[in-house]
């Protein structure tokens, strides 16, 4: 007994002394990027300077959008009240730019070609569903997604408060980091219920490696509590995809059941009120993140991993 509590022990001071090795490697990584405010120039802008504008930010301004709809939108009551703000909620940067910083450094990490993309911020009348947007050379970020789930202009234009309970300036990073993940990801079927399970598994288990500095309940964007009621319910939820069928099912009504934003999860019982949504979600992630402790396969090798192989593979059982 006490030879195996000693080499258990001897396993665990390992894995810290490899974590806390890992961790100052990336934290020697030199990144090197501004935050560009075309939120900031547009609300102090006139229209005279719109030539200037569009010199500096080309990729924000259309060929098929004639001047006069920009005049327009210097000119609105509504834009520059989005404008202030936004400029009162962020009146810098300073600690998402900080957590970009350590996103880009573990970027640069698993992905040695990875070069720090041009971020700029600005404002896109609270379409939630574009709030970020992350191409290989720019990242843009709509900061007046951003600005407290209460604010006025999420509550007065009836934005579910599921959704809404997200739009804060601690996500910024995560949804950054989701974006890239998609960028990584790859598989070749998504028809399942299982294989949609861990693809967004695998979204989740990317974010683990890249924005480590963040909570399991910020990844998934849940609450303390949400993340609680899934983790103390892993067996029962896991136990009914099974004895439902529903792993290999390709019932188009699944992922809105499971995976998709949503108040709860469908699960057509008592309990569903009391559950989070996207439970799905939440159990593709320990699939594959089972699979990446049994293999110890590398963050890029995951992401393109075939969903039976990771599924087959990880042995997962949920915990009691």
């Amino acid at each position: 007994m006490r030879f195996y509590f000693i080499l258990i022990l001897g396993l665990v001071l390992l894995s810290c002394n490899n974590d806390s090795k890992l961790k100052n490697e990336i934290a020697k990584i030199d990144v090197d990027f501004v935050v560009e405010r075309f939120d900031t120039a547009e609300l102090d802008a006139k229209p005279k300077d719109l030539t200037k504008l569009k010199r500096a930010y080309p990729f924000l301004f259309s060929k098929q959008i004639p001047d006069s709809i920009w005049v327009n939108r210097l000119n609105d009551t509504l834009q520059n009240e989005i404008l202030n703000e936004v400029k009162t909620a962020f009146p810098d940067f300073k600690q998402p730019k900080e957590e970009l910083a350590q996103m880009f450094q573990h970027l640069k990490y698993y992905d040695k070609v990875f070069s720090e993309p041009r971020v700029v911020t600005l404002t896109n009348y609270v379409q939630y569903r574009d709030r970020v947007i992350v191409t290989d050379s720019i990242l843009l970020v709509a900061l007046d997604n951003y600005l407290g789930p209460n604010h006025r202009f999420y509550v007065d234009g009836g934005i579910p408060q599921y959704l809404a309970k997200n739009f804060k300036p601690e996500q910024i990073v995560v949804n950054l980091a989701e974006g890239f993940a998609k960028k990584y990801a790859y598989q070749t079927k998504r028809k399942t219920f299982l294989e949609e399970m861990i693809y967004f598994g695998k979204l989740l288990h990317f974010k683990d490696k890249i924005i480590p500095f963040k909570s399991d309940a910020e990844k998934i964007g849940y609450t303390p509590e949400e993340i609680e009621w899934a983790q103390a319910n892993e067996s029962p939820i896991w136990s009914y995809f099974i004895e439902k069928e529903l792993l290999f099912s390709s019932d188009s009504k699944l992922p809105a059941r499971f995976i998709a934003d949503a108040p709860f999860s469908k699960f057509y019982l008592e309990l569903d009120n009391e559950s989070p949504g996207r439970l799905g979600q939440y159990i593709g992630w320990q699939i594959v993140k089972a699979y990446a402790n049994r293999t110890n396969e590398d963050l890029m090798t995951i992401m393109h991993t075939e969903p039976e192989i990771i599924f087959n593979e990880s042995k997962f059982k949920p915990r009691k």
